[in-house]
């Protein structure tokens, strides 16, 4: 059967970059005792989104770089597991560049199959000191069940509707999506209309409500409103986490997922981009002025 299993590691941050890694490592291992397919972890899972609140100067030096000892271990930890794991890090990005806010995925053979780092930077807070990712990217992953489309978003990332769209249109089934933030009804909301406007899966790694400014409630959407049989829509949230910290899994039914997308409305099958234009122009007017926005 065509089903995938997520687990998403919905856990506590340490004060430390060596004890994360340890208890990081610990979780996947759980996770994977658990039948995962897929591992995530909540946003900047290497110092545990410890950027507010600070002078930049003091998280900057935090950075760490995509291919050191910290990321490198959630690699083999993959291949030893046969578990894809997206860990989540503060990206040293090259001398004199501002850190990156980003994900990566490596694949249940320990391969780097995805790096996205959060184009939709919060600059109206200290995100601002972050360098913007610059593209949205969608891979094969080869899992036990064959292969899924993945791409990324990251938290902020949900609130701007293109970056689903973009994630779709290059293929993606299941967008995964690291986050530090309260997740109540509006943000649940917009995930819910993500996967059901794109008829895709979403699943959400957040922080448990033991973290400041943060509530756990990580979730999986399927994307898909009907069933076969079934008499009108269904919510498409299979999975919503409480507040405490813990693994949270939800299975994935790729296989009904693709057949719904063969015949269902949304997605790309009716859209009209000739009449979209406005969306690519660059201007911002009132009331959307904001004199921090780079």
């Amino acid at each position: 059967m065509e089903r995938i299993r997520v687990a998403l590691l919905q856990i506590a941050p340490c004060a430390a970059l060596e004890s994360g890694l340890q208890k990081g490592l610990e979780y996947c291992e759980r996770a994977k005792e658990l039948g995962a397919d897929i591992a995530l972890f909540p946003e900047m899972w290497s110092n545990g989104y410890g950027i507010c609140d600070r002078p930049a100067s003091q998280w900057k030096a935090e950075a760490i770089p995509a291919d050191g000892d910290f990321v490198r271990a959630y690699g083999r930890a993959a291949k030893e597991l046969d578990m894809a794991i997206g860990i989540t890090f503060l990206e040293q990005f090259g001398a004199g560049v501002d850190p990156r806010n980003t994900m990566l995925l490596f694949d249940r053979h320990g391969r780097e199959k995805l790096r996205y780092a959060k184009v939709h930077t919060c600059d109206f807070g200290a995100e601002k000191d972050l360098t913007p990712g610059d593209d949205f990217y969608v891979t094969g992953l080869d899992t036990a069940c064959g292969q899924v489309m993945v791409g990324a978003m990251i938290c902020y990332d949900r609130e701007f509707p293109e970056s689903a769209r973009i994630l779709m249109l290059k293929g993606a089934e299941l967008i995964l999506v690291p986050n530090a933030c309260p997740m109540e009804i509006d943000r649940l909301s917009q995930l819910r209309g993500r996967a059901y406007e794109n008829m895709v899966a979403i699943a959400t790694c957040n922080y448990p409500e033991t973290v400041p400014d943060c509530n756990g409630h990580s979730s999986v959407f399927d994307g898909m409103a009907y069933l076969p049989g079934a008499a009108g829509s269904r919510d498409t949230c299979i999975l919503q986490a409480d507040g405490k910290e813990g693994i949270y899994m939800a299975d994935l039914d790729l296989g009904q997922l693709r057949g719904y997308r063969q015949k269902e409305v949304h997605g790309n099958a009716y859209r009209r981009p000739d009449r979209y234009g406005i969306l690519t122009e660059t201007k911002v007017e009132e009331p959307f002025i904001r004199a921090d926005r780079r």
